[in-house]
Order: structure tokens, then sequence, then C-alpha cells
């Protein structure tokens, strides 16, 4: 069996002359076990909580940081009235009407509530408000998974997407507005939040 070289082209140098070969050099310093452990275990505890998001499962993260806060209301007709508000808020310019477009809106049906997720630090300047209270940390929330859209069980009124947050100030006005029923402030300060959704 003879064996045919493949043609080849010839190469040709278009441009400068070829960059100086990059040397690399040993890095000298140590560092100690102690000191990667708490690191490892915090992105230990990032990567669980991807793969539990991938599966459809819930994710659990601290509010506050770089995460966010969350306003709670109460649900029904006046809290649905300030989220269609805030649709038009958050409309992108030439976006169809009627389309979604409020920044992430959990709605637990088990206890009538509505859980707005806006940016993080909203906390420390929230206004005490009678139809919703707002908490960060070191309280954390369940978020529920992604496609979840309907009930049984908690689930996302207006879906989570990308870094969009519900901006706070106009939210409040729109509370101010619709005034939605009553939120018991000590059910949901006493309870451990990751149950919440």
């Amino acid at each position: 069996m003879t064996r045919t070289p493949l043609p080849q082209r010839a190469q040709r140098w278009h441009g400068s002359t070829p960059a100086d070969r990059v040397e690399f050099t040993a890095r000298t310093e140590t560092i100690a076990a102690g000191d990667v452990a708490p690191d490892m275990h915090g992105l230990a505890s990032r990567v669980r909580n991807l793969m539990d998001l991938q599966r459809g499962a819930p994710l659990t993260l601290p509010l506050g940081g770089r995460f966010f806060d969350i306003v709670v209301t109460a649900a029904g007709p006046e809290a649905y009235a300030a989220v269609r508000l805030m649709d038009d808020v958050q409309r992108v310019r030439g976006a169809r009407p009627g389309i979604a477009a409020c920044g992430p809106v959990i709605e637990d049906p088990e206890r009538d509530w509505l859980i707005w997720l806006v940016p993080p630090g909203t906390h420390e300047t929230w206004e005490p408000h009678g139809s919703a209270t707002c908490l960060g940390a070191p309280y954390e929330l369940a978020l529920p998974p992604l496609r979840q859209t309907k009930p049984p069980g908690p689930y996302w009124l207006r879906p989570c997407r990308g870094d969009r947050l519900v901006p706070p100030l106009p939210l409040a006005d729109f509370l101010d507005r619709f005034q939605p029923g009553p939120i018991p402030y000590e059910e949901l300060r006493g309870m451990f939040l990751s149950a919440v959704s």
C-alpha cells in the first residue's frame, strides 16, 4: 500500500515579526492549608447550589451581599395591580405591551404572600411600611425552581431574568397607593425564611 502525502498550502507570515518567547517563573510564596479551607467551603456551597438549580431543585441563597433583599407583601388584587404597574415601569423601550417585564416576584399561595426581589442593601433604607416589610442579611430564602411558574407551592409570578431586580422606589410608591392587605410581621420575622419558598 503506497501512501500519498496530503497537499499542503505554503505558509506565509502576515504581520510583524513573531513575539519573543514567553518565560514562566515559579512562584515562591506558600499558602497554608487553613487559609484555603474557608474559601473552598464557600466555593463548594456555591457549586452545590448551582447543581440544585440545574436539577430543578430549590436554590437557597443568603439575603443581602451580592444577591438581593426581599420585600414581602400580602397577595391579592391590590398587590397584583402593583405588579402590573411594575411591568410598565420596567418594560424595555420598544418591547410589546402586555409582556411581563417586572423584576422577579415569587408568589407563595399557602401564605398569600408576594416576595419581591429588590437590590441588596434595600432593607437599610426601606421606610417602615404598613403594607410591606423588607428583609436582608442575615436571613436567607429558598427560591423555587426556575421553571416553577404556577402552583402547587411557591412559584415565579414574574420570572428571574439575568440580574434584573425590582426597583424599590417605584415599588414603595405603588404599595403606598394600593396598600395590599396587612403582612404578619411577627410570623415573617420569627420563621426561618428558607421555608418561605
